[in-house]
């Protein structure tokens, strides 16, 4: 058979079947076809739409009752009239406020916490029992004590939302450091790397994947925590509105107020994942993403 010939029936046979045939034989991998971003946000939207629709349709049934469920149409003029108030942009810079200074204050003390626990084998078997009492304890438990020290004052927030976020960095900061190959930890000992060394040149880039992810879930439930502190607690921010909104029966702005926190979350996690995916350019979870 000749080449052409030979590349030809190649050509048919990952066509036709996904297979490709090599000199011993046919290879039974199959050829993966992902969709595109553009078909994968098509379909994002065709789902957001048919949330909308759904909304405006359901109140009308009579299944659900439009004063406790208003059609899609009042809570998008409900929304547009809150964007529209200062109360609300600065209610959003107090949950904002919140959110980032308790996460960079959980990200800084899990990391720190999880490199020095976990480069000490010792200190790691010390701790391990004391992390895994502490961290089953529900955040919002510790609203009483919250108001207790602080009343309703940013820190109430903040310790809600460190707690919270804390446990998240440190147990995927505490499992990178566990993956680290032994091997190569030894090959660094064995040419006199310090300490700094090793966490630098081995540790940090075994750990710096689970690091990000930690960082990604804390940024999640440190949006959860500081916007639940504002509607128990009665802190400022958007929580705080939500629960005025409830307690003066204006359910339009409730929902209005509710979409907002949805999308500030939907803008949260794009963001971590922005620069998850630049942190870890040269990794290949990312590389094969791309």
């Amino acid at each position: 058979m000749s080449g052409s010939q030979s590349t030809s029936v190649l050509t048919k046979s990952v066509g036709a079947v996904g297979t490709v045939s090599g000199p011993d034989g046919p290879d039974t991998r199959r050829v993966r076809r992902s969709p595109g971003k553009a078909a994968t946000l098509w379909r994002g939207a065709a789902g957001l739409v048919g949330l909308v629709v759904l909304l405006q349709v359901l109140p009308h049934t009579g299944l659900v009752s439009a004063d406790y469920l208003p059609p899609a149409s009042e809570m998008g003029r409900a929304l547009w009239q809150v964007l529209a108030e200062d109360a609300f942009w600065t209610a959003l810079g107090d949950t904002l406020t919140g959110w980032g200074i308790g996460l960079a204050i959980a990200v800084m003390a899990g990391v720190t916490a999880g490199i020095v626990i976990g480069s000490v084998p010792v200190l790691r078997a010390a701790t391990a029992s004391t992390i895994e009492f502490l961290r089953p304890i529900p955040s919002v438990a510790l609203i009483p004590v919250a108001v207790l020290l602080y009343g309703t004052d940013l820190r109430s927030k903040l310790l809600l939302v460190v707690y919270a976020s804390f446990w998240q960095v440190l147990v995927q900061v505490l499992a990178g450091m566990q993956d680290v190959d032994p091997v190569a930890d030894d090959t660094a000992r064995s040419y006199q790397l310090g300490t700094w060394g090793r966490v630098r040149h081995v540790m940090w880039p075994t750990a710096l994947p689970y690091v990000m992810t930690g960082v990604r879930l804390a940024a999640t439930v440190a949006l959860v925590l500081a916007i639940t502190a504002e509607l128990v607690i009665g802190s400022p921010g958007l929580g705080n509105q939500i629960a005025v909104a409830q307690t003066s029966g204006a359910v339009p702005d409730v929902y209005a107020l509710v979409l907002v926190t949805g999308l500030l979350g939907i803008a949260i996690n794009l963001v971590a994942r922005a620069v998850e995916r630049r942190a870890l350019h040269w990794h290949q979870s990312i590389r094969r993403e791309g």
